[in-house]
This record gives structure tokens, C-alpha cells and sequence, in this order.
């Protein structure tokens, strides 16, 4: 089911990548600055306001589908999720509108329309958990390219009509509306038959909630540093430090959501179906395969991120987002490796207080150091303080873990795909840096080969053994 997955669901990571990348380069030299921090911040409150009232149901739709399957009970299942959905939408409403009147200064339009638009996109959510729990990788990432190609599209146009810095946020909730219009009667339909279920509701709310809660400190995690930023040095700054931080970040999230996309209900159907060793198996295969992909990634984005912002990012905001991409592209490697590997064991084993806790100690570290480093050091500060969280919530994860459902480490695979890593490194830190886009394209393609030619040698992944079973199938269906 993995393969399966990582298959399926590749070309909706290259829509997300393309997207995010041309995002960037979009939205930095249409917006100013300050508009291009005050989509930051609107975004940021979105996402925050998404995940405390609605996250805990889109996690137990992806959890408890495959077991509530196997008992013939998904009407009530869908019926459950549903009416504790309008309960919350109810909720969300109240608070919506006393976020929005209270929010001061200009940004309140682009709060305002981030709130509009979370009901919508968390009923998305909740259907794309479903497909991609059922294994419908086709339909689930059918649905997440038309989101996101549509949301970017309604984006610029409505950044041309004058929105401003609200645009982005607007365009994400306008065509998450508009997919409802098709899809909502159908999903609406598979509860038919089934009911409220009090009981479901409360398991559901028990495992979902201290997932929002955790999820919460995740973007508290991700986001504290663009409000105290702005409350030290302004929105101006925030637009410079997320132009660099998307830029990196953007483009190892978008890898790792595809590779989670495929293992997080492969790792499911592995223990629901064949036990603790199926278990082990899948998520070693599923480790080593992210360690292959990501540590070059990361290494790569920190080598050439002069050459990328220079290509990528709007000349206002170029200088400062190359000095802020190597340090967020560590971050974005252990947040990676953490919310889609090692957090895994806290939804295997049902164990989402663990987790809870886990998102704690990094989420509380840094907002004291931001604090502390912010006002000393300025933008580097927060860099630092980003860079040490995510490490810290790392090293919590793999601890913590071993509490809940252990799972394999595959230390042979990171020193593999380490030695494979630190070759590329020398090999791109010895080109020369002619600058713009022929440095970017002369480190990439040097930087691929070197590592391809490594990772081979080294058996990254099993990478050599995969190779031969292929080219072996391949002579075999031409033999016959």
C-alpha cells in the first residue's frame, strides 16, 4: 500500500511543489513587504483557528476508518463525525466573529476573510482523510491538485482586483467552497443508514483532541515567531522571514506530505491487519526511504539558497530570505522527519496524550527563545530559535515514543544516506557561484548526479537492490 501511495500520490506533490514554488515567486513581487507579512500572519491565524476546532475529527476519520470498516459500522462512523462537525462549525462561528471585531489595525480584512474560509477547507479536510483512508489515492489527489491549483489561481486574480494581502487566504476558502458545491451531497450520503453514535463520538473526541492540542503547538511552533517578530520589528520583517522560511520549508513540507500521504494509512493497515512485526517492517522500509529523500534535500536547499532566492524571490525581500533559508531548511528536516515519522507512534498506539506532550517542550522552548533571542539578535535570533525547537522536538518524539508504539530507527540507512549526503556537499561547496540561475541549475544538477551515483554505491534505500528487481522484471516481461 505504500508504494502504492507514493506512486499515486506523486504528481499531487508536484502540483504542490510547482505551486508553492511559483507562490513565492508571485506573491513576493506582486505583494509589498508588508502585505506579503500581513498574508503571513492572516494564513498563520487561519491555520491555528482550523486545527483548535476541527483537526481532532479529520484525525479520527483517517484513525478509525480502517477498524470501523472491518466491523461494518461506517455509516455511523461518517454520521458521528458529521454532527460533531456542525456542533463545532456552531462553536467556531461565536468565535470567529469575536477574533475578527477584536483584531486591531489593517490586517483585520485578511483575518476576516482566513475565518470565512476555515469552514469550507476543514470539510475538504475531512473527505480527503476519507479517500485517502479508503485508499482512493486517485480521487484524494484529484481533490488536492484542483484545491490547490484553483486556490493559487483565484489568488493572483484577486491579488490583480486590489485585495492585497488578503487575496492568497481568500482564494484557498473561495475554492474550497466551490469544490463543496459538487462533492458535499455525495459524502453526506454515506452516513445514510447509520446514526449518532454517543459512544463513537467520545472515543473520537479522546484520541482527535490531544491531536489538535498537539497539532496546536505545532503551529504555535511554526508560526510564534512571525507575531513576535512583528511585535519587535514589524510586518515589513515578517514578510522577509517568510519569504525565506517558505522557501525552504515549503519545498521540504511538500516532500514529506507526499511520503505521509502514502505511509500514515499504509502504517495502519500494516498493524490493523498483520500485528507489530507487519508493523516494524512497513515503517523501516517507510524510514529509510524519507532519509534518502530528505537529507539531500535539505543539505541541498542550505548549499544553494543565495542562487534560489535570487531566482525565486522578489528583489525586496531576496537578501533577507537567503540568509534565513539554510537555518530553516534544518528546521524543516527535523519537523519533516518528526510529524510523519517518528509521530506516527503516538497514533498507532493510540496514545495522543503522549504526543500532547511531546509538542510541549519544543513549542514552549521556543517562544522563550524568541523572546530572548529576538530582541538581541534581531531576524537571526529567531532563525536560531526555530532551527534548536524543532531539534528539541525531534529528540522528545523518538523518547516518548518508545512509550506508545515503538518504532524501528534504521541507523544503518541514516549513515548510508549521511555518507551519500556529505559527498554531494563537497562535491556542490567545490563548484564555482557564478550567481542567479546558472549557480542554482550548475549545484542542482551536479549536486543530483553526485548523490545518485552515492546512493547507489552505498545502497541508500536498498536503492541498488530495487534497481536490479526492476531491470529484472523488465527483461523478464520482454523474454515473454
Amino acid at each position: 500500500m505504500f508504494w502504492r501511495g507514493v506512486v499515486g500520490y506523486l504528481p499531487m506533490n508536484i502540483v504542490q511543489g510547482l505551486v508553492g514554488l511559483f507562490s513565492i515567486v508571485v506573491f513576493t513581487r506582486a505583494l509589498s513587504p508588508a502585505d506579503y507579512g500581513v498574508y503571513a500572519l492572516s494564513f498563520s491565524a487561519m491555520s491555528l483557528a482550523q486545527t483548535l476546532i476541527f483537526t481532532w475529527m479529520e484525525a479520527a476519520m483517517a484513525r478509525f476508518y480502517a477498524p470501523e470498516a472491518e466491523a461494518g459500522r461506517l455509516p455511523d462512523h461518517f454520521a458521528t463525525l458529521y454532527r460533531c462537525w456542525w456542533i463545532a462549525a456552531g462553536a467556531f462561528a461565536v468565535l470567529a466573529t469575536l477574533v475578527v471585531v477584536l483584531w486591531p489595525g489593517p490586517i483585520r480584512l485578511a483575518i476576516a476573510v482566513g475565518m470565512g474560509g476555515v469552514l469550507a477547507r476543514s470539510l475538504i479536510k475531512l473527505q480527503q482523510e476519507r479517500r485517502r483512508a479508503a485508499g482512493d489515492v486517485k480521487g484524494a489527489a484529484l481533490l488536492d491538485m484542483a484545491q490547490t491549483l484553483g486556490g493559487f489561481g483565484l489568488g493572483v486574480a484577486l491579488i490583480a482586483a486590489g485585495l492585497k494581502g488578503a487575496a492568497p487566504v481568500a482564494g484557498l476558502g473561495a475554492i474550497a467552497a466551490l469544490a463543496l458545491v459538487f462533492l458535499l451531497p455525495g459524502e453526506l450520503r454515506r452516513s445514510k443508514g447509520g446514526g449518532f453514535q454517543p459512544v463513537l463520538a467520545r472515543t473520537y473526541a479522546a484520541y482527535g483532541l490531544p491531536v489538535a492540542l498537539s497539532l496546536i503547538l505545532a503551529l504555535a511552533l511554526a508560526t510564534t515567531d512571525r507575531f513576535l517578530l512583528a511585535g519587535y520589528l514589524g510586518d515589513a520583517a515578517v514578510g522577509v522571514y517568510h519569504a525565506g522560511y517558505s522557501l525552504s520549508n515549503r519545498t521540504l513540507d511538500v516532500m514529506f506530505i507526499w511520503l505521509g500521504a502514502a505511509g500514515g494509512p499504509a502504517l495502519i493497515v500494516a498493524l490493523e491487519r498483520g500485528g507489530a512485526d507487519a508493523l516494524v517492517k512497513a515503517a523501516r522500509e517507510q524510514a529509510g526511504f524519507m532519509l534518502a529523500l530528505a537529507l539531500p534535500a535539505s543539505l541541498g536547499l542550505a548549499l544553494t539558497a543565495r542562487p534560489l532566492a535570487d531566482v525565486m524571490v522578489g528583489p525586496a525581500l531576496r537578501i533577507g530570505a537567503a540568509q534565513v533559508t539554510p537555518w530553516i531548511a534544518a528546521s524543516g528536516l527535523f519537523s519533516g522527519l518528526t510529524t510523519y515519522y517518528t509521530h506516527q507512534a503516538f497514533t498507532l498506539g493510540r496514545r495522543t496524550g503522549l504526543l500532547l506532550a511531546a509538542m510541549s517542550l519544543p513549542a514552549a522552548a521556543n517562544v522563550i527563545l524568541n523572546v530572548i533571542l529576538i530582541p538581541r539578535f534581531g531576524l537571526p535570533g529567531a532563525m536560531w530559535a526555530t532551527t534548536a525547537s524543532y531539534g528539541l522536538g525531534l529528540a522528545a518524539s523518538i523518547a516518548l515514543g518508545q512509550l506508545a508504539r515503538p518504532l524501528p530507527l534504521p541507523l544503518g540507512q541514516l549513515a548510508r544516506a549521511g555518507a551519500a549526503t556529505a559527498l554531494m556537499g563537497l562535491a556542490v561547496t567545490a563548484l564555482p557561484s557564478p550567481g542567479g540561475i546558472a549557480e542554482l541549475a550548475l549545484k542542482a544538477g551536479i549536486g543530483a548526479l553526485v548523490y545518485a551515483l552515492a546512493a547507489y554505491v552505498f545502497d541508500v534505500a536498498h536503492l541498488r537492490q530495487r534497481a536490479s528487481g526492476a531491470v529484472g522484471l523488465i527483461r523478464a516481461r520482454a523474454a515473454a
